[in-house]
């Protein structure tokens, strides 16, 4: 989990597209990515030269090039622009080799990192333990301010073991390690680095002018450790538009050539506007129904068995979200996640069944708590208006109580009986399930406590039998979806949006543009 997302929730609808994970796709380089929108067959050759312009949502004096420090997506950009992380995670978010060769353990405890070779910093010193045991271990430090302190915490000791090998001890056995070493904030930097005016990593590119809160340029790294692939593009400027109409209109206006956190509502402009297309990103964001347990109403469970029965999922997938989502069921790994647990039957809109429970809650005909919603919940204010359209045709009376952006989070977020959340896609189930539903979770938005899941996933955290974990986290959706007071009605894509002679751009599921590795693989087609 990142810090800055503790203090506010992780939560705002600015952060929903700034992810908790890194990623990327698998170390065998650029091949593989070309070919995600076309067939072998027709893709073009990737080919090097040429300038692009890109435009994020954010841009502010905080830019940083310090991982420890990095809060926002472009921050990510950045990192995985200049620097090089120890793993990556593919389109299933299945953990790859990047700069290590292998990340091994018996135990899910003692692991063993073995570095590979000819990797060289863009000052021309090579990569060595040393630099790996720097890296991870200072964000351990509370002078350094780490936003992955909490992730670090867990390193008990990291030392090398070997010419090119790091054996990494864990507190306790975490068999998501590999996931977690592909965070943004843990690439790999040179052994005692203090000043990062500028970067010098083992990333694709080399840092040409950085300017927090104006622009990034960076130039192609011609000594770039992967082979056979990108880097292809000579610069790439990174600039923040934070409007998104103005951000539409400079891709148009051939200002910039990709940009990040499109609104639906823009898809049709773009995509009918020769030169220019859409391209979506199913991801694990949501946009909850928070049912607290602390309320004799909303903690009845045929009340929240009432609640999830009356959610039109694909009215709120096409309606709400203009079919820039997929169906949820009420459970937060979503499809396409390694451990999705495709067998868990989809609870479907019924308003008889909706009645049936709301009958045994007491909840018709009598006055119930408002619905807190606000514009910072990506689509809660046309969710909250859509389950109270259909609670009236079965006598429920359902209110919403629209409240603004600013303060949600800390003033209404979880402090009332019933509102709604945004949760960020996590790459790491473990790390999902941890903050947001064990009992004590900090972030527990319902309040559900159960022994059970709570106790599943302690034991899916040590096992090291991936086939055993896939079921165990199964079994966790499975307690999810039928007992906890949160209803997840949709998965919501991030969208991006770049002139058609930018190619080489897969879909990731963890991030905007491509998790925010769009860099290496692009290339201008003039």
């Amino acid at each position: 989990m990142y810090d800055d997302e503790i203090e506010k929730g992780g939560i705002s609808r600015r952060e929903a597209l700034r992810l908790l994970a890194a990623t990327g796709m698998a170390a065998v380089g650029a091949g593989s990515l070309l070919t995600g929108a076309t067939s072998a067959l027709a893709a073009p050759t990737p080919k090097k030269g040429g300038k692009i312009r890109v435009a994020y949502d954010s841009s502010s004096t905080a830019d940083t090039l310090d991982p420890a420090k990095g809060s926002t997506g472009a921050d990510y950009i950045r990192f995985f622009m200049f620097y090089s992380s120890l793993t990556q995670l593919d389109a299933s978010l299945t953990p790859q080799m990047n700069l290590a060769e292998a990340v091994d353990t018996s135990d899910a405890k003692t692991w063993v990192i073995k570095l590979r070779k000819g990797v060289t910093f863009h000052d021309g010193k090579p990569l060595a333990p040393a630099d790996v045991v720097y890296s991870l271990m200072r964000h351990k430090n509370a002078a350094v301010g780490s936003k992955v302190k909490t992730l670090a915490d867990q390193f008990a000791d990291a030392k090398q073991t070997g010419p090119n090998e790091v054996t990494l001890t864990l507190v306790s056995p975490n068999a998501d390690l590999p996931v977690i070493l592909a965070t943004p904030q843990l690439v790999i930097i040179k052994d005692g680095t203090s000043d990062f005016t500028t970067a010098n990593g083992t990333g694709p590119y080399k840092v040409k002018s950085f300017k927090p809160g104006v622009s990034t340029i960076g130039v192609r790294n011609g000594s770039f450790w992967k082979t056979g692939g990108g880097p292809y593009l000579d610069q790439i400027e990174l600039i923040g538009i934070g409007d998104g109409a103005a951000r539409v209109n400079a891709l148009l206006s051939g200002d910039v050539q990709l940009i990040a956190a499109v609104d639906p509502r823009s898809t049709q402009r773009i995509a009918s506007t020769e030169g220019y297309e859409v391209k979506e990103t199913k991801s694990g964001l949501y946009t909850d129904l928070i049912m607290r347990r602390d309320n004799p109403l909303s903690g009845n469970p045929d009340f929240v068995q009432g609640m999830k029965y009356l959610f039109d999922r694909d009215q709120v997938r096409t309606a709400v979200f203009r079919g820039y989502a997929v169906v949820g069921n009420d459970q937060p790994i979503p499809p396409g996640h390694r451990y999705f647990n495709a067998s868990l039957p989809q609870r479907p809109f019924d308003l008889d069944k909706a009645k049936f429970h709301f009958q045994k809650a007491g909840a018709i005909g009598t006055p119930l708590p408002p619905i807190y919603a606000t514009s910072d919940a990506n689509g809660s204010i046309e969710m909250g208006e859509l389950l109270q359209q259909s609670a009236a045709k079965i006598g429920v009376n359902l209110t919403i109580n629209r409240v603004p952006a600013d303060g949600y989070w800390s003033n209404h977020w979880m402090k009332h009986p019933l509102g709604f959340g945004s949760i960020n896609p996590r790459s790491s189930a473990d790390v999902l399930f941890t903050q947001f539903f064990k009992s004590d979770a900090p972030w527990n938005e319902s309040g559900w406590k159960d022994p059970k899941f709570d106790q599943l996933l302690a034991a899916a955290r040590s096992e090291t039998d991936d086939a055993k974990r896939k079921q165990m986290y199964g079994d966790m959706q499975a307690l999810v979806s039928e007992q906890c007071g949160i209803g997840i009605p949709t998965f919501l894509s991030l969208i991006d949006a770049h002139d058609k002679r930018l190619q080489g751009l897969a879909s990731i599921p963890s991030g905007a543009m491509m998790g925010f590795m769009f860099a290496e693989h692009v290339w201008w087609n003039a």
